[in-house]
């Protein structure tokens, strides 16, 4: 009589399954499905949210435009609007107007600001009259 009875040894370990493979076949399906085609030769993507926006660097984007869906996928970074304004005003549309508008009322109210400290640190107090001094 064998204690525990007959069978094989218990398991210690729980075997860890990973999902994200998984998941990512079955996204990948479900493109397919939709018939989507993978759109070459784009450098960058940038999806505004009010006054963030998440940057894309040579993403992969994929559309279906029977399906109106688009996919972009790929290392994202979120950014402030003004981090990446030189380079991004001809990207932003009607909407973004509003942003705009405040982060140009932010810049004049630290340009003055910074203008009126600028003035008092430039040049320094006479403490003494120094013509008198080079006369001796």
């Amino acid at each position: 009589v064998r204690p525990g009875g007959r069978g094989p040894a218990r398991r210690k370990k729980k075997a860890i399954h990973k999902t994200t493979t998984t998941d990512d076949k079955r996204l990948q399906t479900t493109l397919k499905r939709l018939g989507v085609n993978t759109i070459p030769g784009i450098e960058e993507v940038n999806i505004f949210k009010d006054e963030t926006v998440i940057h894309f660097t040579n993403p992969k984007v994929q559309a279906s435009i029977a399906a109106n869906t688009y996919v972009v996928s790929g290392p994202s970074q979120t950014k402030k609007l003004q981090d990446l304004l030189p380079g991004i005003l001809s990207q932003l549309g009607p909407d973004n107007l509003a942003s705009l508008k405040k982060i140009a009322q932010q810049y004049e109210k630290d340009k003055t600001g910074a203008a009126a400290d600028e003035d008092d640190d430039d040049v320094p107090e006479l403490v003494e009259n120094f013509e008198e001094t080079s006369k001796k």
